[in-house]
């Protein structure tokens, strides 16, 4: 867009990209008409989301229905992308600069969307939808990016590591909770599952003939529930046994758990990971039994928020009437874990937290799933919509902001480096490490 006729003619200078500091405002005011003028849409696909939840990796009507939305505004959708079924991109305009939105959509077995990623999804549509409009004054190219599994298989890591995050020079998303935290702590993640294989035999006729699994499973939860003592800080253990025999008059042949393992950072996480396998493995050796572990999800890292971007989203939400979390409270607060960590170690990212009424409930809770459809839940796709934007806009106007993302998104390697996936290992001291 040039100057208009009565505007003074400016100084000689070094050129300055779209979108100088004298329009800002006039641009973030366009962001958050737009968002508003969709509010119906918006808040409509956060309603049918909640309406038809979908688990990890079987998102086919929600994927659907979000690129879809994207799709008849004129963004350019690309699906199946990084080889999953249900992950998408879909890009508007042609600027260097180029932003990442990401959208989740995958609910919770048995609570349905008790995350709020109906919310995420409909947040990242409304602020692709806001930034759209002013893309060509701006220079920017909007790509939002579908990702799904996010509770459990990582798709984010798997898109990341399969190139679908190339180019970005900076990725955000805004994630539903009792509070607004603009830079929230996340603990890293490793999620297995044990496996066990005994002998079946009669449980009353010929016990001495079987090798009982079950007995394996409690073994090893006696050995990790002992351990739980010596941790370190925020290292944590959380599962649940998924198989555990058939019949009681059958000593059971085979069972299996599975296992959360929680820690600071990937460095603490590693150490617990080596005492957890000393656990499975005292199971097979007391019983028996010979047992594998087997990785069911990439390794999510700890969240690493970029400052100035985390800054730029804290200006927008307390001018939206907002009150995040001051600094020094948010710095002790965990959210749990999020595979948008892997993404903030590999460019410049934020994964804010934006506050919904739920009263007393919190995240992974059916009350915290039911406010999830509700007037404030409504809101906070628009809030959050709204801030995201914003924080695009903040940074794509801010000539030395915009010079310093533009110099790590060209200095950044192609792809983000991957780790194995999985790792199995057969009998009792196996070797079942992470490489």
């Amino acid at each position: 867009m040039t100057d208009s006729p009565t505007s003074p003619e400016p100084k000689p200078g070094p050129a300055r990209p779209r979108g100088e500091p004298v329009r800002r405002d006039r641009i973030r005011a366009t962001c958050r008409e737009t968002a508003q003028r969709h509010a119906s849409a918006l808040t409509g696909l956060a309603r049918s989301l909640h309406a038809h939840p979908e688990t990890a990796f079987a998102e086919h009507r929600s994927a659907a229905e979000v690129s879809g939305l994207l799709a008849e505004h004129g963004f350019r959708v690309r699906t199946p992308v990084a080889g999953l079924d249900t992950a998408f991109t879909a890009e508007f305009g042609s600027g260097e600069f180029v932003v990442g939105i990401c959208a989740e959509y995958d609910a919770l077995p048995g609570v349905g969307h008790a995350c709020g990623h109906n919310l995420i999804a409909a947040a990242a549509v409304g602020a692709a939808l806001a930034l759209a409009e002013v893309a060509d004054e701006l220079g920017l190219t909007v790509r939002v990016l579908g990702t799904p599994a996010e509770e459990l298989g990582g798709g984010k890591v798997l898109m990341l590591e399969r190139g679908a995050f190339d180019g970005l020079w900076m990725a955000m998303m805004v994630h539903p909770g009792p509070e607004d935290i603009c830079a929230p702590r996340s603990l890293a993640i490793n999620d297995l599952e044990v496996r066990y294989r005994g002998r079946a035999a009669h449980a009353a006729s010929a016990p001495e003939l079987g090798r009982n699994a079950a007995d394996a499973i409690t073994v090893a939860q006696v050995a990790i529930g002992l351990l739980r003592q010596h941790l370190e800080p925020e290292q944590m253990v959380h599962g649940i046994v998924t198989d555990g025999g058939a019949a009681p008059n059958i000593v059971p042949a085979e069972t299996a758990a599975t296992y959360n393992l929680r820690a600071a950072g990937v460095a603490a996480l590693e150490r617990l990971e080596n005492r957890i396998w000393a656990c499975f493995e005292a199971g097979a050796t007391a019983t028996g039994c010979t047992h594998e572990v087997v990785q069911i999800s990439p390794v999510y890292t700890e969240l690493a928020a970029d400052e100035q971007l985390s800054e730029a989203y804290r200006s927008a939400a307390v001018e939206l009437g907002r009150r995040p979390l001051g600094r020094a409270e948010q710095a002790r607060r965990v959210i749990g874990s999020t595979d948008m960590g892997n993404v903030t170690r590999w460019l410049p990212a934020i994964h804010p937290m934006i506050a919904i009424d739920c009263g007393d409930a919190v995240n992974h809770q059916a009350e915290f799933a039911a406010a999830c459809a509700s007037p404030s839940g409504d809101r906070a796709v628009l809030d959050g919509a709204t801030a995201m934007a914003w924080t695009a806009v903040a940074a794509a106007a801010d000539p030395e902001h915009r010079a310093q993302l533009a110099a790590l998104a060209r200095d950044r390697p192609d792809r983000a480096p991957g780790r194995a996936e999985e790792h199995d290992g057969a009998g009792a001291g196996g070797d079942l490490r992470p490489a």
